[in-house]
């Protein structure tokens, strides 16, 4: 899921950027941190990673044990844009989460043993094939409540593990929920995309690059070939920063993806990339404005 090179002359008309308001040859570039709450060692990467390094915005997992210290941060620095990383799923062995619904109330969420489905292929396809939408609705609520409830504003919904939700009428449930709270929604597979395009809702122009995707070795020189290459229009990267230090070690197999995003997103290398390609960094909070706008009807 790399990102491309796309000539200025090949621009096609249209780009979710101009929806922006910004010119067509403009190259802009959202990066946003997710799977932030998941443990202490992720809280720690993704907040410097905004506050010294080139991410803009980054994702919060409301049902993770560290969640109520993430939302502490967030609450002390109301200027880190941030978005609600709605979970269906949990992947890791030792730090179990559990929905924020009662799990009576949503059977058809949980696995034989009661617990929510892991992200492999074989649990996404279970947790799809039998979760109900009215019981998936429940928690997606339960989720934006607790971040209300902690006084807090998201600007968009996301999906942990489940791209675009997983099914369509997940993804649907999504946008009309994003329509009901007033947020944008991270869309970046097709048909989907074009779709919300079509409705004048801005959503990635181009390859969305998910860094779990990336190999380790020689990470930065290809997050640098990357923002050399980005075209133009909206792009979008979903970095996930860790400190990767012992308890990351201890409970998270990850870990050495996070700790090179990690490094590549607060060093000087990045920011002088930036800089040298005339990228503009843009968050969440300006696609808001125009998704509110643009409210969709459920």
């Amino acid at each position: 899921m790399d990102a491309t090179t796309r000539p200025a002359t090949a621009v096609p008309a249209g780009l979710s950027s101009e929806l922006l308001g910004y010119p067509p040859d403009a190259r802009l570039l959202i990066v946003n941190c997710d799977d932030f709450g998941m443990y202490s060692a992720i809280n720690a990467a993704v907040i410097e990673a905004i506050e010294e390094g080139i991410a803009t915005s980054c994702s919060l997992m409301v049902p993770c044990p560290a969640a109520p210290p993430a939302m502490k941060l967030l609450g002390r620095r109301p200027q880190i844009p941030f978005g609600i990383h709605l979970t269906l799923v949990c992947e890791m062995r030792d730090v179990r989460w559990k929905p924020m619904t009662a799990t009576e109330r949503i059977p058809s969420l949980l696995d034989a043993g009661g617990e929510l489905f892991p992200p492999t292929p074989a649990g996404r396809a279970a947790l799809l094939g039998q979760a109900r939408l009215d019981e998936i609705e429940l928690e997606f609520r339960a989720q934006i409540g607790a971040v209300a409830d902690a006084g807090l504003t998201p600007t968009h919904l996301d999906f942990h593990c489940l791209a675009d939700g997983g099914r369509d009428d997940i993804l649907d449930l999504a946008v009309a929920l994003a329509a009901e709270y007033g947020l944008a929604v991270r869309v970046w597979l097709e048909p989907a995309r074009r779709v919300m395009r079509q409705r004048g809702l801005p959503v990635t122009d181009n390859d969305f690059l998910d860094s779990f995707s990336l190999d380790i070795k020689g990470k930065p020189a290809r997050y640098v070939q990357m923002l050399r290459d980005l075209p133009a229009g909206l792009n979008e990267w979903a970095v996930h920063p860790g400190l990767g230090n012992e308890e990351a070690q201890a409970v998270d197999d990850g870990w050495p993806v996070r700790r090179t995003d990690y490094e590549f997103l607060t060093s000087p290398q990045a920011r002088e990339a930036l800089q040298q390609e005339d990228i503009t960094l843009i968050d969440y909070q300006t696609i808001q404005q125009i998704w509110t706008q643009t409210a969709a009807p459920r």
